[in-house]
Parts: C-alpha cells; structure tokens; sequence
C-alpha cells in the first residue's frame, strides 16, 4: 500500500500553493494563487518551470526551491492539521498487515515534518522522497521507488492519492489508485482510480465493500 501525504492525509495543498506564492512574488513573478493551486502535487521542478521559464537545473531554481520550504515550514506548517478519520485508516491498514509506504514528491526532511503533522509519522517507518527519484511526479519514480521499498510488484499495490498527477504518476508505473476528493480536485479530474472517496473518514467508512478489502 503506497501512500501520498499532501493533500491525501494532510490538508496542506493551499498552503503549498501560497508558499510558492509568497517566494515567486519575491523573485518577480505576479502568479495567481488559483494558477499554482492547480499544479501543486507536481514537484517544484516542474512547477517552477511551468510557471516562470527557470530551468530546474539552475542554481536560482535552487536558491528558489530552498526559500518556499523554509517558508512553508516555518510559516504554514505549524498550523495544518490531518483530515478525519488519518490515523485510524493507517492503524486498519497496518491490522490488515499491508506495507505501508510514504510516496511523496516531498524533500525527506519536508516529508518528515508533514508526517509529524499528520499525526501518523510513528505508523509510517517506510518513506520515499524526492531524493530518491531523478523526475518528481506525475513522472513514476516516485512510485517505483515506494515499490522497491515496499518489495512489491505493480499489480500487488494500490496508491491512496488526491490528484490528477498522483494518478498519472500511479498508472505510468503500472499501479491502481484510490483517490480521495479532499485535496481538492473533482471526479472529472481523478477518472481513472478504481475508487474515489471524499476523505479518510469517508474510505475507513466504506473499508469493507472498497478495493482494500479485497
């Protein structure tokens, strides 16, 4: 069982975007919040790209990049919670003996601070980051890396995401996705997982009759 964070256990996507935001803005980029709403669940490195031309090699791309984590951390961070029913579904999960691993696009320092504010950070010993993959999502590597760790072939697991690259980024490397609503995209835009719930809650509600049970 691969797991997204951001936006899947954590309500963190706006904040995210306002994070991008408020650095871009700095560097002289007037984004639109609404504009980088809608890529937040790609990595930064095709993110920025997108939105300003800066080549993700550069070493401004770079300076960028550290800027909007230390300004999430420090400024948003502290004030994001979990959405309902987080931990409890990561405790059936784990009495179901499934393993359990974190795929994230995140840094690792990032990814283990969102953990930590999802409450669920000591459910989850397993974690992919961005440094384990050469391209972040919707690119696969992130996925074939949480399979590696979770030793298992792409048929044997289901990715819990929340967007449309999380669900590109799942099928590229052959694996099934339950989508959850809460991070904020709508069904039209998650066509194509097995499954589509509005939360946690609403997925360890319907566990029994959901593609989990099987």
């Amino acid at each position: 069982m691969l797991l997204d964070v951001d936006g899947t256990l954590l309500d963190s996507n706006d904040a995210h975007a306002r994070s991008w935001v408020d650095v871009l803005r700095s560097e002289g980029f007037d984004v639109a919040f609404e504009r980088v709403r809608r890529l937040i669940g790609k990595g930064g490195d095709k993110l920025v790209p997108e939105l300003t031309g800066i080549d993700p090699e550069s070493e401004r791309y770079h300076a960028i990049s550290e800027r909007r984590a230390e300004r999430f951390l420090e400024h948003y961070l502290p004030s994001l919670r979990p959405f309902p029913g987080v931990r409890a579904l990561v405790e059936r999960l784990r009495r179901q003996g499934l393993a359990l691993v974190v795929a994230t696009s995140s840094r690792a320092k990032e990814a283990d601070a969102l953990l930590e504010a999802a409450g669920v950070a000591d459910l989850l010993a397993r974690r992919t980051s961005s440094d384990d993959a050469d391209e972040s999502k919707p690119d696969p590597d992130i996925v074939q890396a949480a399979l590696r760790r979770a030793k298992l072939a792409p048929s044997e697991a289901i990715l819990i995401g929340d967007t449309p690259y999380d669900l590109e980024a799942a099928a590229r490397a052959g694996v099934a996705m339950i989508a959850l609503r809460c991070g904020g995209w709508d069904d039209a835009s998650l066509a194509g997982a097995i499954a589509i719930y509005d939360d946690p809650a609403d997925l360890l509600a319907g566990y029994e009759r959901s593609p989990l049970a099987r």
